[in-house]
């Protein structure tokens, strides 16, 4: 990709350590902003967090990070103190590298639960990649690279905005495959502009574009102890703060590049086979709208319904009535692809054998619920279950 695309001001670096026994997996990665810049995040909800989530918790919103240091390989999550001390001692390295101090580091790591990282590898890693830094898209991949686990590819994102004060741009990369579940789970995303936003503002426009982007996915529904996503903004020399319409439509850009990147995850989740596009509507509240969607989204039914090409619909009309949300079945429509299935409490005659053979014929499924209680909608994404998805879970440290 042309380096034209990217956020200015920020290089990055991914190396093979040694966390992984396979030389070609790279584990450690940097990401570093030439200058102090504004920092958000939002983190993982499970009380059982990893020393790098409390680290970095603690650390933003910040106007003052310089950098993000991460590995692969091992989540450094129910490590106790040493994990903690560990986590401080990754962003103490990288701290003394670029002579700032250790609070303007954010710290991530994922990989297997209850492991001490073995901290000479770790730290010789962060070493290896410091002499890599660069600021190229070859340099931007191999970051993306070394932050995968089960991923089979790289998750990447780039938006250049052109406003009349000038141009800004948006790059991210993001993991997942599994472990996937609302409210950050078993993810890492890191997005970087080079607009420049006070980090007040910062944090409120990225926990809103978390809420319609990762916080609308789900490949199983489970919340993991390690999962960040984090914003950083380092404004050009001398561009002035973004302000008024222009932070309505930054708010835009940063959540389109989080939904690229939170759909790029769901389509790469463990042994999927099809990817299901809910759309809810029709719900006071958007709140309400997302937890019928994440109900139905993380129902095993709906979801085996899907990988077996079963035009099932009465599993998802069922899910949607255990979601919590009241309403009357007449309240209620429902279509898979284009099909009315159920039509204000009633079912509509259809053709299985034809919309079964759609449905294999299409990676991406959609369904359409439709309620009459309000002007709320949700988009939210989800997968099949198979038995690859199985099979891959049943071994991951065996």
């Amino acid at each position: 990709m042309d380096a034209a695309q990217f956020a200015r001001g920020f290089r990055y670096a991914g190396v093979h350590a040694g966390l992984r026994p396979d030389p070609t997996r790279r584990d450690v990665a940097l990401i570093v902003s030439d200058r102090p810049a504004a920092a958000a995040g939002v983190f993982t909800q499970n009380r059982v967090c990893a020393a790098p989530v409390q680290v970095s918790r603690r650390r933003v919103p910040s106007a003052q990070a310089r950098g993000i240091v991460i590995c692969s390989g091992n989540a450094n999550a129910c490590t106790g103190l040493q994990g903690l001390a560990d986590a401080e001692l990754m962003s103490q390295v990288l701290a003394e590298f670029l002579d700032v101090p250790a609070e303007s580091i954010l710290v991530a790591s994922t990989g297997v639960i209850g492991r001490p990282l073995p901290m000479p590898t770790v730290v010789a890693g962060i070493r290896q990649a410091q002499a890599q830094l660069a600021a190229d898209g070859a340099a931007f991949d191999a970051a993306a690279h070394a932050i995968m686990t089960t991923d089979t590819r790289i998750k990447t994102a780039h938006r250049t905005v052109s406003e009349e004060s000038g141009v800004y741009r948006l790059s991210g990369l993001a993991k997942g495959a599994a472990m996937i579940g609302p409210h950050m789970a078993t993810m890492l995303a890191f997005l970087m502009t080079d607009a420049a936003v006070p980090a007040a503002e910062l944090q409120a426009i990225l926990t809103r574009a978390v809420d319609r982007s990762f916080n609308c996915i789900s490949v199983e529904g489970h919340r993991g102890p390690n999962d960040p996503g984090l914003l950083l903004a380092k404004g050009a020399a001398g561009a002035p703060p973004l302000a008024g319409g222009e932070l309505c439509r930054f708010e835009a850009a940063v959540t389109d590049v989080a939904t690229a990147l939170a759909q790029a995850i769901v389509d790469d989740a463990e042994g999927a086979s099809h990817v299901l596009t809910l759309e809810v509507e029709g719900l006071p509240t958007e709140a309400a709208a997302r937890q019928v969607a994440k109900v139905v989204a993380e129902s095993a039914l709906v979801k085996t319904a899907i990988f077996g090409h079963d035009p099932n619909w009465g599993r998802i009309v069922s899910a949607a009535g255990y979601a919590g949300i009241p309403f009357r079945e007449e309240d209620l429509s429902l279509w898979l692809g284009g099909t009315l299935l159920y039509d204000r409490g009633q079912p509509v005659a259809f053709d299985a054998a034809k919309l079964s053979a759609e449905m294999k014929a299409n990676r991406e499924i959609s369904a359409r619920l439709l309620f009459t209680l309000g002007p709320a909608r949700c988009r939210f994404w989800t997968c099949d279950l198979t038995p690859e998805y199985v099979r891959l879970n049943a071994d991951y440290t065996t």
